[in-house]
């Protein structure tokens, strides 16, 4: 087994093929065979034969070309229409094709478990919420805060004292209560 890895490890890395393409590629062009003037000649008369055909196939391409124009021009297809057309057509096929598919299903079904994912993330948020309300913690601080606020405002005192000025609000209720909105003449004048 080793005396094999060592005979591989041996070969070069590249080896040149056998055939047309290794000597072309690897040296100059051999030089054409030596023919005969009759063999050269035949050569010449099918090289203008093949030349002559191509000639007369272009010749024929461009007026089917012309016909084909001309054609549409009467139908009134345009370029902008064609390219509209293709494009339909190309969306189409793209949309029949197997891939396209199961991709929409496959988006489809993410769609719906998305969905149903933040349905229930919201449902869990509104839940915690509303534990967190129901806490007794939080009800020490709501209640808390409403002794904070009756201490702060005198039930039912609707005479200001004698002695402060009447334009000067006496309690955070009647802060709470005056209008919102740039002060009027009439305001500034009080």
């Amino acid at each position: 087994m080793e005396g094999e890895e060592k005979g591989f490890q041996e070969q070069p890395d590249s080896v040149a093929e056998m055939g047309e393409d290794a000597v072309t590629s690897v040296g100059p062009s051999p030089l054409p065979p030596i023919m005969t003037e009759e063999e050269r000649q035949e050569l010449q008369e099918e090289l203008a034969k093949v030349e002559d055909e191509i000639q007369t196939l272009s010749q024929v391409l461009a007026a089917k070309e012309r016909q084909l124009a001309d054609i549409k021009r009467k139908l009134g297809i345009t370029p902008l229409n064609e390219l509209k057309q293709n494009i339909s057509k190309t969306w189409q096929d793209v949309t029949a094709s197997t891939a396209y598919r199961r991709t929409s299903e496959t988006l489809s079904q993410a769609s719906l478990k998305a969905t149903a994912a933040f349905s229930n993330m919201g449902s869990a948020i509104s839940k915690k919420f509303e534990d967190v309300r129901n806490a007794p913690t939080f009800k020490s601080l709501e209640e808390k805060v409403e002794t904070l606020k009756t201490k702060i405002t005198p039930a039912g005192s609707t005479n200001p004292p004698s002695n402060q000025d009447s334009s000067i609000p006496e309690t955070t209720e009647s802060l709470i209560n005056q209008p919102e909105g740039p002060p009027t003449q009439d305001s500034l004048m009080q």
